[in-house]
């Protein structure tokens, strides 16, 4: 029997999340749908094998049994090296894949001609992105919170305290980018009491923002002057700039880093598709979170998220269930023809790369998606 989604235990170091979570198998397997997952794959979360027996999924034994099993795959981070021998062409995989750092898995893909449908991809008509959101939003509350326990100096930080003291002046909290990250770390930020900054160069995100909090946050309009003269005064610097499903440009020279406060914290959150900040040039985890440069910390962890994995697996699983009810209703082709957020998450299908912006940062052909599954019929 060949189930409608697989889930395995996810690989990556310090990924403690988990795809779909007990209640979310229950719903799908009401729509007559089947869910197997790998034994303990929930266990990091909070979620118990009799929990997901309890709700309709199979337990299978061992990862093996679930990948050759399953129709769809259904993970958080990429697929890793290991786990590249159960790829086949009948396959498809939906997950974060942030393929225009991840050549060779992309290769790989390609091979075997697994059809790729990263959860970063997906995107409304009106350019929203609903699976990546919901881990924007952790991740921006976190990155706040991991930057304020940094910057204590038995972590090799200032000694700074966010919130200050009556008397003593608070933390200074710099923000780039005023996306989804940006906006949640700036809200938890303001919550903390930080003296908070936020830089973007969408003139509409800064009067959205401003016109939320006032003066309770400064708003810049981002541009290297700026940037040279403000970011030096941070305590906190959080960078958080994403061009879809490209790499991630760099906003903060070296230059600029090398004037920064020592002891003082740089946490990188477009670590995912490269980071914004030039110094920043490795990944690091949750259990070695910083590395020290010019006598500045720098936390550039990719799955800052799995810091909280109950609440982030809910989020995610949540996310995911009207797309998976789609796919497995319809069938991969017919769901991708049908479901234009689906068709813009597709990365690669049949052997080709069908995202024209991952194609362009791995210098590879692209192939429009629609010229291999047929246009939607009207």
């Amino acid at each position: 029997m060949k189930y409608n989604f697989g889930v395995v235990k996810e690989l990556k170091e310090g990924e403690t999340r988990v795809a779909i979570t007990p209640d979310v198998v229950a719903i799908l397997c009401s729509d007559g749908l089947s869910v197997i997952i790998e034994s303990k794959a929930g266990e990091k979360s909070g979620f118990s094998d009799d929990e997901y027996i309890k709700n309709g999924a199979t337990v299978a034994k061992d990862a093996k049994e679930v990948w050759e099993n399953s129709k769809i795959i259904v993970k958080v981070k990429e697929p890793q090296k290991c786990e590249f021998q159960y790829f086949r062409p009948d396959l498809a995989i939906f997950s974060y894949l942030h393929l225009a750092v991840e050549k060779e898995l992309t290769l790989e893909l390609l091979k075997k001609k697994v059809t790729a449908i990263a959860s970063e991809s997906v995107e409304t008509e009106d350019k929203q992105l609903p699976l990546l959101t919901p881990m924007s939003e952790v991740a921006g509350r976190l990155a706040v919170q991991i930057g304020a326990n940094l910057l204590e100096i038995h972590n090799g930080g200032s000694g700074v305290l966010l919130s200050g003291v009556p008397g003593v002046q608070p933390g200074k909290v710099i923000i780039i980018g005023a996306g989804v990250v940006g906006f949640n770390a700036a809200q938890t930020a303001i919550g903390m009491g930080a003296d908070v900054s936020i830089f973007d160069v969408n003139p509409k995100k800064l009067v959205q923002i401003d016109g939320i909090y006032g003066t309770s946050i400064k708003t810049h309009y981002c541009n290297p002057a700026k940037i040279e003269q403000e970011v030096p005064k941070a305590d906190l610097l959080i960078t958080s700039v994403l061009v879809h499903s490209q790499l991630a440009p760099k906003i903060i020279p070296e230059n600029v880093v090398k004037q920064m406060k020592k002891g003082s914290v740089i946490v990188d959150v477009a670590i995912d598709q490269g980071g914004n900040v030039e110094t920043v040039d490795k990944t690091t985890t949750h259990n070695n979170p910083t590395y020290e440069k010019y006598g500045v910390l720098h936390c550039a962890i990719p799955n800052i998220p799995s810091a909280v994995p109950r609440t982030a697996s809910y989020a995610y699983s949540y996310a995911m269930y009207p797309y998976l009810k789609e796919l497995g209703e319809h069938g991969i082709i017919e769901a991708i023809k049908e479901k234009h957020e689906l068709s813009n998450g597709v990365n690669t299908f049949n052997g080709e790369i069908t995202n024209q912006a991952v194609a362009q940062s791995l210098d590879m052909d692209y192939t429009q998606i629609e010229l291999l599954v047929g246009f939607k019929l009207k």
